[in-house]
């Protein structure tokens, strides 16, 4: 048994949410009789409706002032998810520029906030950034398979910046928050048509009685094989997509609340074409939940206390057969490689605060999670092709974990808080189908993580802010366990009893300039992520190559600025402004001037530039309206800037045009690239509107990360293809569709 200590790093549990006192979006359509707080969430007649909001919960776990956070908070609020024409939560967050987004597919992504990153096939377990819904851990880190039909809002903290997280809070926390009877009252059914036979609705109701809420909500969609820029066809991207939501709440008295919310989502028989452009391959995935929370306050509102159980279970059924690549013998290529993961997850957060005195407020709390993995594997094909172990070990992860954060208010200008957070965890491997020579262990494992900083109000309209955090992510079963796995390129790969887990420490320094009209955030950070575990190769004699986990001694350094604004051009301006209208520009954007791989074999990859995540990226936009006309109506214009990223990639690119490749090694720059969208929308009566949304509008032919596209000449070697050449993101497309309100 290996016992690991840690300093740095959240526990294996998610943060908490409530779906009524602890979230302010479900506080603004009523009155708020459990928590004061979450009242100023409403809109402001000061405020353009847009603008970002004033009120988060996610950063500590309870609702505060953005300007009085010491970490960096991103929203993407009600109005921006209304005037998107986002398919799933990948679409959504590449539009606000999150991060840098890895689209393999359309139900498959990787997602890179501040040098961290989700795991490629969107392993929760294995992700450095922490996917949670309505506040608890949703257990997949693969956001293309969650749609937005039924989300309110969407709050991601850029950074380790909390105390309240559980492990894989090393790079950030996106919080999904869904819809309730409170925040989307009344009745909603939407149809939409488009390029590719895109077919999509949804039908939503929700309201109140007698101190009852209650909210359902139905979505699907499906769409065939879309074309690239420039007109061809890229077979096996055809997807189908279908999810519902069912919220009820009741609040028992002035004081206490419960709440219930159910979900599923996912996409089913969906095309995977990943690094090999394969078009046999076919991917379903599902995700589903439940959550029960109470919220209570005292009387006289000095005492909250906060309890949530949830049981999650999610679903990765991939079938990625390899019937054709010249990287296995024809004897060993298969035509069916099918493996199912079943990811389970239960949990129950306990979570008091107390105002001490007017100006001091103690938050505490204990996590209690247990999470185990059901991994099936079966293969066919050639002569050669036997049954291997799935591409996970079975396992059980057991944690508890106990925190405390204090938040003392000085001069009624200046904040000072800090938290600390204490986690114990076991992870234990068990037996796995064909996993011969697996022995099952349980490792135990002590991490601490901290959170600390300050916001001062300087002016009315100005606040700074610093702050230091940490992070880690707990190795798992796979990478613990002696066994091996036999990856389709024929490499062995090895655990390691003796991992460590991997680790970040951040820093930054920011500031907010709000008027009642704008609002401009600035910060400077530097993330430092260490002790990264990835398979190492240490034999490849006789062409046999033979890998084991290892952590990597060297760290990644990413520094850079951040910055998200949104202002009323005429009212900031002083500019006439005709009643009822109103122009917007907003963006979102960052620049990384440092992101180096201490670890990097620069001989070999040519590069010590991190991998996998932009130097720099943005979204510009503009929206105007006209809301008294006879029939109100808006449109908008974004572009989206996705800069250079340097990728160790997968493909077998094509040797005239990438001499001296070395798959998986071999480092390529690519370059930086403009994409144009539109939107428009009008109401022709009162609850009825008709929109439309053109995206790629210059129909450019390009992808976030891979390197050889969908064209001639195809820059892939298609002798180590399975079907097809290259990969490209979706061309020029056409959407229309309908909406009825009542």
């Amino acid at each position: 048994m290996m016992k690991s200590h840690l300093t740095a790093g959240v526990g294996g549990v998610a943060l908490l949410s409530s779906i009524f006192t602890l979230s302010p979006v479900m506080a603004q359509q009523a009155p708020d009789s459990t928590q004061a707080p979450a009242q100023a969430q409403a809109p402001s007649a000061q405020k353009p409706p847009g603008l970002l909001p004033e009120i988060v919960v996610t950063a500590t776990g309870r609702p505060e002032e953005v300007t009085k956070i010491a970490g960096t908070i991103q929203v993407i609020d009600g109005d921006k998810i209304t005037k998107s024409s986002a398919k799933s939560i990948t679409d959504l967050l590449a539009e606000n520029s999150v991060g840098f987004m890895s689209e393999w597919t359309a139900g498959q992504t990787l997602l890179n906030i501040r040098g961290a990153a989700t795991e490629g096939q969107g392993r929760d377990f294995k992700s450095e950034v922490l996917i949670l819904v309505n506040g608890h851990r949703s257990g997949t880190a693969n956001i293309s398979k969650l749609s937005v039909a039924d989300v309110e809002r969407i709050e991601i903290v850029r950074g380790p910046s909390s105390v309240v997280y559980g492990s894989a809070n090393m790079g950030g926390v996106v919080n999904i928050i869904l819809k309730t009877g409170r925040t989307a009252p009344g009745n909603l059914l939407e149809a939409s048509t488009g390029s590719w036979n895109l077919i999509q609705g949804k039908a939503q109701s929700g309201g109140t009685f007698q101190g009852f809420d209650w909210y359902l909500g139905l979505a699907g969609g499906s769409q065939g094989n879309h074309q690239v820029g420039g007109g061809a066809y890229e077979s096996n991207t055809a997807w189908n997509r279908a999810g519902g939501t069912a919220a009820l709440g009741y609040q028992i008295d002035a004081d206490n609340r419960v709440d219930m919310t159910f979900r599923t989502d996912g996409v089913y028989d969906t095309g995977f074409r990943g690094s090999s452009s394969n078009i046999f391959a076919f991917d379903t995935r599902y995700n589903q939940s439940v959550d029960v929370s109470y919220n209570g306050k005292t009387p006289d509102n000095r005492g909250h206390l906060f309890i949530q159980g949830y049981y999650v279970q999610d679903v990765d059924a991939l079938n990625n057969p390899s019937p054709f690549s010249n990287l296995n013998a024809v004897a060993a290529r298969t035509t069916l490689d099918y493996n199912r993961r079943q990811l389970d997850i239960e949990g129950v957060r306990f979570q008091p605060s107390y105002k001490i005195l007017p100006t001091n407020e103690l938050l505490v709390g204990v996590d209690w999670e247990r999470s185990w993995i059901t991994s099936t594997r079966a293969r066919a094909g050639g002569a050669a092709v036997t049954q291997l172990s799935p591409q996970d070990n079975n396992e059980t992860d057991q944690v508890w974990a106990f925190y405390a954060e204090d938040a003392q208010t000085l001069f009624d200008r200046w904040i000072v808080r800090g938290g600390v957070r204490q986690t114990y965890g076991t992870t234990t491997t068990l037996q796995t189908p064909f996993a011969t020579t697996l022995v099952p262990s349980s490792v135990n494992y002590t991490a601490t993580t901290y959170t600390a900083g300050s916001t001062l109000q300087i002016k009315d309209w100005l606040t700074a802010r610093v702050g230091a955090s940490s992070g880690f992510r707990a190795p798992t079963a796979t990478e613990l366990g002696s066994n091996f796995t036999t990856t389709p390129i024929g490499t062995t790969i090895f655990g390691n009893p003796n991992l460590s887990p991997e680790t970040s420490q951040q820093v930054e320094f920011g500031g907010t300039v709000t008027t009642k009209d704008a609002r401009l955030d600035l910060v400077v950070f530097q993330n430092v992520i260490g002790n990264r575990i990835a398979a190492q190769t240490i034999s490849s004699a006789g062409g046999v190559v033979v890998q084991q986990y290892q952590n990597n001694p060297s760290n990644i350094v990413v520094q850079g600025i951040e910055m998200q604004g949104e202002a009323d051009v005429q009212r900031t301006l002083g500019l006439p402004v005709a009643p009822g209208t109103r122009w917007t520009v907003f963006g979102n954007g960052y620049y990384n001037w440092q992101m180096t791989d201490y670890g990097a074999n620069i001989v070999t990859a040519g590069t010590s530039q991190a991998t996998r995540m932009y130097q720099y990226e943005a979204t510009i936009g503009t929206r105007w309206a006209e809301l008294d006309a006879k029939m109100p109506w808006n449109v908008q214009l974004i572009g989206l800037l996705r800069g250079p990223m340097w990728y160790a990639t997968e493909e077998a690119l094509n040797p005239l045009l990438f001499p001296g490749q070395v798959r998986n090694t071999t480092v390529y720059r690519k370059d930086a690239f403009w994409v144009w969208n539109t939107r428009a929308e009008i109401e022709v009566h009162k609850g009825v509107k008709f929109f439309g949304a053109l995206n790629n509008i210059f129909d450019i032919n390009n992808s976030p990360q891979f390197i050889g596209l969908n064209q001639v000449p195809c820059g892939d070697n298609q002798l180590a293809q399975n079907g097809s050449c290259g990969n490209s993101m979706p061309g020029r497309e056409f959407i229309i569709g309908a909406q009825v309100r009542f």
